[in-house]
Order: C-alpha cells, then sequence, then structure tokens
C-alpha cells in the first residue's frame, strides 16, 4: 500500500494506466491476451462493487455457455504470492465465467501497485454505472485515506467535479438503515442527499418509502421537518447556513471543516488533514503557491 507521506501517482488517467492501445490477441505493448486458469486468480481486494445481482450473474453466466468471454478481464501479478493473479476490472465477468463452469478465462496483464488497481477498478465500475451511491461513496473514500489522494487529485484521477466528490462522500454521514435502503435501490442518492440534515433522518425516510415520494416531494418533506423542529426559527436557519458553508468550504479546499458561531455573531472555523501532505498541499493552495511548502523540522 502506498504511504500517506507519498504524493499519489493517479491522476494520469484511465488511458495511461490501461495503455491507449486496443484490446485484441494481437495487440503490442504489453497488451497481449492468454488464457489463465480461473483458479490462479484471486478478487480485486479493492472492488467498490458490493453486490452482483445474483440472476444478472446467471444471464451473463448462459451468454458465456453459448458465445464464451468475448472481452477479457484486467489482472495484475499478485503483490504477495508468485505465480497468481488478481483481478483489477471485470469482476463480474470472473464470477460469471465460473457460474458457468469454466476452467480458464482470457485475460490481460498489467503491472499495477494498489493505488493503480483500485482507481481502474473505481472508474470501471463508475463507467459502467454498476455503483449505487453509497459503493461510490465508499470507493471515494478509500482512495482518499488509503493512499492519501486529495479531491482534486481523485476527481481528475475519475473524471468528476471536486464538489461531487466531497457530496457523494457525505452521504457516509446517514444512518446505517438508510445507507441499506440506498444500496438496494429503494432509496435513490438524491433522497440520500435530501436527508442529510433532515431531523429524524430514519423516520422520515419510512415516510418516503411508504409514499413512494419523488426527489423534489422529499426535498419539501425535510424542509418542513426542519421548520417544525421548534422555535425559534432564526437559529434553525442559521445552523442550515452553517451546514452549507461547511460543505462549500470543504468541496473547495479538499479537507474536512467544521464552523462554530457565537451568539454575538463571532466563531470558530476548524480544518481538520489527514497527514503532513495534505497539510503542504493546503497551505501551497491557500497562499497561492504552486510547490509545496516545506514544513519547520521536517526533512
Amino acid at each position: 500500500m502506498a504511504s500517506k507521506n507519498t504524493p499519489p501517482r493517479l491522476g494520469r488517467g484511465l488511458a495511461a494506466l490501461l495503455g491507449d492501445t486496443a484490446v485484441g490477441p494481437n495487440t503490442g505493448r504489453g497488451a497481449t491476451v492468454s488464457a489463465t486458469p480461473i483458479d490462479q486468480i484471486d478478487a480485486n481486494p479493492f472492488q467498490p462493487r458490493t453486490d452482483f445481482d445474483p440472476a444478472e450473474l446467471e444471464s451473463l453466466a448462459e451468454s458465456i455457455r453459448v458465445q464464451g468471454v468475448l472481452q477479457p478481464i484486467l489482472v495484475r501479478p499478485h503483490p504477495t504470492e508468485p505465480e497468481r493473479f488478481q483481478i483489477v476490472a471485470g469482476e463480474r465477468r470472473f464470477r460469471a465465467a465460473t457460474l458457468a463452469g469454466l476452467t480458464e478465462i482470457p485475460t490481460m496483464l498489467r503491472e499495477m501497485d494498489d493505488s493503480d488497481a483500485a482507481v481502474v477498478a473505481l472508474v470501471e465500475n463508475l463507467q459502467r454505472q454498476d455503483l449505487n451511491a453509497i459503493e461510490e461513496a465508499e470507493g471515494f473514500q478509500r482512495l482518499l485515506e488509503d493512499f492519501g489522494l486529495t479531491h482534486e487529485a481523485l476527481g481528475y484521477a475519475v473524471s468528476k467535479s471536486r464538489s461531487h466528490i466531497g457530496n457523494t462522500i457525505r452521504l457516509l454521514r446517514l444512518p446505517d438503515p438508510i445507507k441499506k435502503d440506498v444500496r438496494s435501490g429503494t432509496l435513490s442518492s438524491g433522497h440520500a442527499r435530501a436527508l442529510l440534515n433532515a431531523p429524524n433522518p430514519e423516520l422520515l425516510a419510512d415516510q418516503i418509502v411508504k409514499r413512494g415520494m419523488s426527489v423534489r416531494q422529499t426535498e419539501v418533506l425535510v424542509a418542513k421537518a426542519i421548520a417544525a423542529r421548534g422555535a425559534p426559527r432564526q437559529p434553525t436557519a442559521k445552523r442550515l447556513d452553517v451546514a452549507d458553508l461547511e460543505r462549500r468550504v470543504s468541496d473547495a479546499i479538499g479537507c474536512r471543516v467544521s464552523i462554530s458561531t457565537a451568539r454575538k455573531g463571532g466563531g470558530e472555523l476548524s480544518i481538520q488533514f489527514r497527514d503532513l501532505y495534505q497539510l503542504e498541499e493546503l497551505i501551497g493552495r491557500l497562499t497561492g503557491e504552486r510547490e509545496k511548502v516545506a514544513l519547520a523540522g521536517q526533512d
């Protein structure tokens, strides 16, 4: 695993990781497709997709029984076990091929470290729109925390805006029952975002599901619940403004932010950083410097 104090190597785009040549049996530049025994291949530990529809896998397995695997899966050498491989992209095809009874599967081998394997697996699922919003948020969070990426570098790597990444990660603050409903498709990501600032979000979520409410109806329901939370109303409105400001500042600088206000109008803004690398980047961003700032007492 990459050190958190080591600058990430991502941000090169998916083509740079996979190679810019078409995949085929005669492609050059190390892109040769070969048949690999299925029992020598292990799952991707960074696979962001956690739910595979059994009916969908069986349908794909039936197609594979008739036509074979038409597109090779992407693998890398196993980082700790010689003569074994680890899936980078194509786990759905791998599972379906196993279900179809195949003993080997076409593969394309790439040398990748953990960070590359994690981002490619995430991008593949995002491009296929296979992830629910919670899986997407967990994938983003893992890349930020485990590999020291900033929101900006992650956004470039997966072709998403920093605000999209920040807003998606915020969904992980929701109670587990609501996240479960998002995973199952009972609630959409729009419903989930509307519930982020809601009082008693689980109670409101039950109403939304039972009444089949749209996202817009959910937003109105949440606004009414906030307004009815108790008098006086003005402090409630201020709390909502603070939550919005925290989100906007966090999205802008790529760090978690908390704001506390005092009755006289002042307050404090607190910025949290994961490690020295992120602190250096934050200081460079705030001071307008492009290069990293050397910290006192650090080599």
